[in-house]
């Protein structure tokens, strides 16, 4: 059989679902996941690891109904022979009558499902051939000489290069059939500068659907070694309150918490700090976050959730307030509201809602302008570990990056602490104007006045 042949699929999908009424599920659905995927990894110039996977993964959600709601289980299994399909029908119509009754379980009705059946338009698949093996050490090899030719850099600790590609099909027994293929080309570096006890590490990575728009491979492991140069030296910053900068790199993760607690997963447990705040500012006035799952070669498009609903553009925030969460159906029923077509799921759970391209507005200035205007703090490059309280929105996590003097970078730093509470945080950031329209988070730097820095 052809492992990525879409016909395939959908029959093995039909297949499941049969057996899954046949052994007594009131309603089923099915996700299907084939891939392909190559990752080649070198180190000083030679061959360290070459990795090929490739096969097919079934999922099956079964639910059993009554009039006070639904009971359902999930099984997955990698082996799609017909006694194989045969069992998970019964397991999980089996597990499905012993679990507890959810009310707001069940598929979507007929009439909520997507016109849209696949990514027409979308340019989610790559449509050249895929890259051989040597073509992808190639790549690696040359980032890794790139990086090593950065003077300070003594070593990299990895290059890779990797291309995969990847069907999905969905079905389920409201008569929905969807399916879309998904490609990603992909080169990293790690770089190591100074020596013993003075060395320091960064990195620097792409990812791109089509392998035209990826960036060389020079490039990535030149500024992997330029970054990893720069940190050389660091140390402690004064401890104190001081305005933070958070880099384009990781400047996502500060939305993402937002996201976070937007989640109709969160919101219906009562476990968000922005559990109350619909129709509230959570943004400075004039900052919008819009989610758009219809974007061109971004990673995160899609025409349909993972419950077949059709996605659309939406404002989460709008001018700085808080326009709506992020719902499947089952959250979107408990809280007595409408789905926003955020399902996601893999083959061995249930759906569960997920955004998936957001972009914040930029601001007017470069990254440059702001650590300018900043004055004196800290820009942040990484981060490591996290406190977070979901409930009250506390925030503290470890930071390393570059203290900031006069306007001017000073020097790099290690070893501090960023803390504060992310309500406040967030009604007080300015972007930058820097972020990057191919990923699926296009979040510029952000500038976040008034943070507690533990250092020296």
């Amino acid at each position: 059989m052809e492992l990525h042949a879409p016909e395939r699929l959908a029959d093995l999908a039909s297949r499941l679902l049969d057996a899954a009424g046949r052994a007594g599920a009131d309603q089923a659905d099915v996700l299907v996941l084939s891939g392909r995927s190559v990752s080649i990894d070198v180190r000083a110039g030679a061959l360290e690891q070459a990795e090929r996977a490739e096969g097919v993964e079934i999922g099956l959600r079964a639910l059993i109904r009554d009039a006070s709601g639904a009971r359902q289980a999930c099984v997955s299994a990698s082996d799609v022979s017909e006694p194989t399909l045969l069992a998970m029908a019964e397991r999980a119509v089996a597990m499905a009558r012993e679990a507890p009754v959810d009310p707001h379980a069940g598929l979507a009705d007929p009439d909520q499902l997507s016109a849209a059946r696949d990514a027409g338009g979308l340019e989610l698949c790559d449509p050249a051939d895929a890259p051989a093996p040597d073509q992808l050490e190639a790549e690696a090899r040359a980032a890794e000489a790139a990086a090593l030719g950065i003077a300070g850099v003594s070593q990299v600790q990895s290059a890779s290069a990797s291309h995969s590609q990847r069907l999905v099909h969905l079905a389920a027994s409201n008569g929905f059939r969807g399916a879309l293929a998904r490609s990603s080309r992909a080169v990293s570096c790690v770089a190591i500068a100074g020596e013993g006890t003075g060395m320091e590490r960064d990195w620097s990575a792409e990812s791109r659907i089509f392998a035209a728009d990826l960036p060389s491979p020079e490039s990535i492991g030149q500024e992997a070694g330029e970054r990893a140069v720069a940190r050389l030296g660091a140390r402690k910053p004064p401890t104190g309150s001081f305005p933070v900068l958070y880099d384009e790199r990781i400047s996502g993760g500060l939305i993402g918490h937002l996201l976070s607690a937007i989640n109709g997963t969160s919101i219906a447990r009562g476990a968000s700090w922005l559990r109350d705040a619909l129709g509230e500012e959570v943004l400075p006035p004039g900052l919008s976050l819009i989610e758009d799952p219809l974007r061109p070669r971004v990673p995160g498009s899609r025409r349909f959730d993972a419950e077949g609903l059709a996605c659309a553009r939406r404002a989460i925030v709008e001018n700085g307030v808080l326009m709506g969460y992020t719902l499947d159906l089952g959250t979107a029923r408990k809280l007595g509201l409408r789905s926003t077509a955020s399902a996601a799921r893999g083959v061995s759970g249930p759906p569960g809602p997920s955004v998936s391209n957001v972009a914040l507005t930029p601001g007017t200035k470069t990254r440059a302008e702001l650590i300018a205007e900043m004055g004196r703090g800290l820009l942040v490059t990484s981060m490591i570990g996290s406190t977070i309280n979901p409930t009250t929105g506390d925030y503290s996590r470890g930071a390393a990056g570059f203290w900031v003097e006069n306007g001017q970078i000073a020097y790099p730093v290690n070893e501090c602490t960023v803390a504060g509470n992310l309500r406040e945080m967030l009604a007080r950031i300015i972007p930058a104007n820097d972020g990057k329209a191919h990923q699926s988070h296009v979040v510029p730097s952000l500038l976040v006045e008034g943070l507690t820095l533990a250092g020296s």
